[in-house]
């Protein structure tokens, strides 16, 4: 099963070895993801779960280290059930889901397929836009955020994550494989579908704490987006472009802790510094300590850790916190 759901990392590094490289970074920190995962602790002090994930830690002898859920032994999938409440959504579920997603949008049924029992046929006809403003320049525009994203099944189909099938391009029902086929359907020559495609990957977003998910969630948009730029000029995308699709991956898939919309484990405890006065010097230095107040309060802003960071694509064209994204539901009592 492995062989046919499993993007292996010496696959994309032979591509070129700066995509694994990228795929591995987090925009945040500057650093590698964290394994942030207690699965791969036997294979040494470097596969600790505080540890980075570096690429000679997955290639190589190694490259069989980090596998789909669907390829994980019973025994794995029941403890990071357990550890992490990992349960991954069958893609007839996150069709069904997309779909209300997509009827809410267009204000119809059944624009992309048809739900049938634990399957869908999917309509063959060029999807028609009656709206104005809503448009298929609008609707590949559309932000897509999947939450505790895992292998981000919702956002990208190229295969079932709970029972590893493979799924044809022309039959895949992620958020992001509709928005390429609405750049299929729309876009006549080679520069506009490129562009639009573009467009299309940084409209979708996902984060994720274990930073195995993470990596196989990057590499699953990455692969998605050479099987529809092979389906349609039937060459392999150029390096430089696959490299520009990668750095934007790496932005809008990010590891977080989503409880606390920070870097995992970089909330640290307070230290309060206080001076008192006595007769005969200065001033005595007294130091209490206390955990992060964010932690003890609940209250999301108000942690010591290392906010995340996403890319604003559009208006504003550079990284914002992703915590200035609940300000103003917060102002408007929203949340």
């Amino acid at each position: 099963m492995e062989k046919r759901i499993d993007n292996l990392e010496d696959d994309i590094a032979g591509i070129d070895p700066t995509l694994l490289s990228i795929l591995l970074k987090d925009k945040t920190t500057r650093k590698n993801i964290l394994w942030c995962t207690k699965d791969y602790e036997a294979y040494g002090p470097e596969y600790n779960e505080h540890a980075q994930i570096r690429i000679e830690l997955i290639t190589g002898i190694f490259l069989n280290i980090i596998q789909p859920r669907a390829a994980k032994s019973k025994a794995v999938k029941e403890q990071r059930i357990k550890k992490r409440a990992e349960v991954f959504t069958p893609s007839w579920i996150c069709n069904e889901q997309n779909n209300q997603v997509d009827e809410a949008w267009f204000r119809r049924k059944n624009v992309f397929n048809t739900h049938q029992g634990t399957s869908w046929i999917t309509t063959t006809e060029k999807i028609e836009f009656g709206d104005k403003k809503k448009n298929w320049k609008a609707y590949v525009n559309a932000k897509r955020l999947e939450i505790t994203c895992g292998e981000a099944p919702y956002l990208v189909s190229r295969y079932d994550t709970t029972t590893g099938e493979l799924i044809p391009v022309y039959g895949r029902i992620g958020l992001f494989d509709r928005k390429m086929r609405i750049v299929n359907e729309n876009c006549n020559d080679s520069d506009t579908w490129i562009d639009w495609s573009i467009r299309a990957v940084k409209s979708v977003y996902g984060y994720e704490f274990q930073g195995d998910s993470v990596l196989i969630a990057r590499q699953n948009l990455l692969y998605d987006y050479m099987d529809y730029y092979k389906e349609r000029f039937r060459v392999e995308p150029p390096i430089d472009l696959l490299i520009k699709i990668a750095n934007i991956i790496a932005w809008n898939i990010w590891q977080m802790d989503g409880l606390r919309c920070v870097v995992p484990y970089s909330c640290n405890e307070t230290k309060e510094v206080k001076y008192q006065m006595t007769l005969f010097d200065f001033g005595k230095k007294e130091e209490k300590t206390g955990p992060c107040p964010g932690c003890e309060k609940n209250n999301l802003f108000m942690h010591t850790g290392t906010y995340c960071r996403i890319f604003d694509w559009t208006s504003l064209n550079k990284s914002i916190p992703f915590i200035d994204v609940f300000k103003e539901d917060v102002k408007n009592e929203k949340i």
